[in-house]
């Protein structure tokens, strides 16, 4: 066994397909299934069973698993101490967004991060919730800015700022003049909704089927600023975090708050290795927390959420 192998068994513990590791490995299958099956003669003892085309791991491999991931974390943190002896440290920080969240958070992030590491090089995706967690067990991302609590095992996350779902219309639809919608009477509206792969779009659906209704999905789109730029031509609804109201000041649309009830939201960092990610966590939280309103001055840095 060798840490080539740990690295291989993780993946594929993780994705619970081979075909799905090996893609995150850059490797074919027939490769990595041989070192798994190598690794499982080596260690003599059965590490995965084939069931409704998964993977499912033994009990052998979820003990393996749990010792693996500190080990690899630990010699990348060594090789990574290492690098500063050549003059060659890690500067870069990958960080996943979502675009649905507080819309003024990265401009000024990325400003706020320039003045206080110039030297460090912050590289920026805009992805769904399940791709951010996805990259994030797989180590491609160190930080990401999502809804909590974290979906994936093994994640945890730390609070920015509450927000709330809100409906948004046209200035002339038919609930124009009410202040606040219920979520009934958003259910019957025909909707402009982003793809079934966002959050807003699953939290949105959950909380319809808490009632027995389905969303009443007119169009898609998979992009929030097309979203707002096409409302106001059509007679469709939308929901989207409240928040979000700060990239939109056009007259022509109006955004309600929904009630009956109220949907909350947690908009926070999200990260793998608490230990290894505690200098990133903090530097990014302080740059933050003039740029939230209102402050979320108590919080502290064992405020997590796994």
């Amino acid at each position: 066994m060798d840490f080539r192998q740990l690295r291989y068994f993780v993946a594929v513990y993780e994705e619970g397909h081979v075909g799905r590791a090996a893609e995150r490995l850059s490797l074919s299958q027939p490769a990595l299934s041989q070192q798994i099956r190598q690794l499982e003669h080596s260690l003599d003892v059965s590490l995965f069973e084939r069931g409704n085309k998964r993977l499912l791991p033994t009990l052998a491999a979820h003990t393996l698993y749990n010792h693996a991931v500190p080990l690899l974390d630990g010699l990348q943190r060594a090789r990574e101490a290492l690098q500063n002896f050549k003059g060659q440290a890690l500067r870069t920080l990958a960080i996943g967004v979502l675009q649905t969240v507080h819309p003024s958070l990265v401009p000024q992030l990325l400003d706020r991060v320039r003045k206080a590491q110039p030297h460090l090089v912050v590289q920026i995706y805009e992805l769904s919730g399940l791709e951010i967690e996805r990259r994030l067990l797989n180590g491609s991302l160190d930080i990401g800015i999502s809804y909590l609590p974290p979906r994936q095992p093994g994640l945890h996350g730390l609070l920015l700022y509450e927000d709330e779902l809100q409906l948004v219309i046209p200035a002339n639809h038919p609930l124009r003049e009410f202040k606040k919608v219920s979520l009934s009477q958003a259910a019957e509206l025909p909707m402009l909704l982003l793809g079934e792969e966002f959050q807003v779009r699953q939290i949105w659906h959950t909380q319809l089927a808490n009632l027995g209704r389905r969303p009443h999905v007119q169009a898609e789109m998979n992009n929030m600023a097309g979203i707002l730029d096409s409302l106001p031509h059509t007679a469709l609804a939308t929901v989207l975090p409240g928040r979000a109201q700060v990239v939109q000041d056009d007259q022509e649309l109006l955004w309600k708050p929904l009630s009956e009830p109220r949907v909350p939201l947690k908009v926070g960092l999200v990260f793998r290795d608490a230990q290894r990610q505690q200098a990133s966590v903090e530097l990014l939280r302080n740059l933050l927390e003039d740029v939230i309103e209102p402050r979320h001055t108590s919080l502290s840095p064992m405020d997590i959420l796994s």
